[in-house]
């Protein structure tokens, strides 16, 4: 059973979700949250797989939520951000901050259910030509503080270049054909990665590859 936390200032939409997770044999709601602050408190509380976040919300944003349970040592949370079509601006600094991923919320209710599923179980939400463009239009933004540093140390040459072709997208049996390895090999490269630079998931790796300069952002 996957448990599920619901933040949201805007008790409507909360309890529109905690309506479409009772219908479902493998989600359960364990608490709800109207701020950023309720959602830290919660998450260290109930403990659930995936918290669903607004961003704009009182006392505390979405964000800085995000970053305070993905940075809690005690926490296995997965943080998967609520987002509109004019809060393109949130992504890039929420993905940043730890969310494995995004959801809109005009988009299709299964959709936000299978995208619970899909973070639930470790991976990103966003598929790789999705991450790569949103992550290449975001990553060239100038930020106002200094650079987030990544460290490299210890990751091999052969775990450098998977590295590159996970920023550009390309899924474990592409990244397997281009390096002429197994598929198995190349899922135990992606896997050293995550915890080499400690990744949360794919779509942190492909932040990784865009902060280290391993590929650019489209043009």
């Amino acid at each position: 059973m996957i448990r599920v936390a619901l933040v949201d200032d805007q008790p409507l939409i909360r309890s529109g979700l905690r309506v479409l997770i009772a219908d479902t044999t493998d989600l359960e709601v364990v608490g709800e949250a109207g701020n950023g602050a309720e959602a830290v408190e919660l998450a260290r509380t109930a403990r659930p797989d995936v918290v669903v976040m607004d961003i704009r919300m009182p006392v505390l944003d979405g964000i800085e939520a995000t970053r305070r349970i993905t940075g809690d040592p005690g926490s296995r949370s997965h943080v998967l951000v609520l987002t509109t079509f004019d809060d393109d601006e949130y992504v890039y600094p929420a993905l940043r901050a730890g969310a494995s991923g995004f959801l809109v919320k005009d988009m299709a209710l299964e959709a936000i259910l299978d995208g619970i599923r899909i973070v639930a179980d470790g991976d990103a939400l966003i598929a790789p030509s999705v991450t790569r463009r949103l992550i290449g239009e975001f990553v060239g933004r100038p930020e106002p503080a200094a650079p987030h540093r990544v460290a490299i140390d210890g990751v091999t040459v052969r775990e450098r270049e998977v590295l590159t072709l996970v920023g550009r997208g390309l899924s474990n049996a592409e990244i397997a054909e281009h390096l002429c390895i197994s598929v198995a090999t190349a899922k135990a490269h992606v896997s050293r990665l995550f915890t080499k630079l400690g990744a949360r998931d794919r779509v942190h790796l492909v932040i990784t590859a865009y902060e280290l300069r391993l590929v650019t952002a489209p043009r």
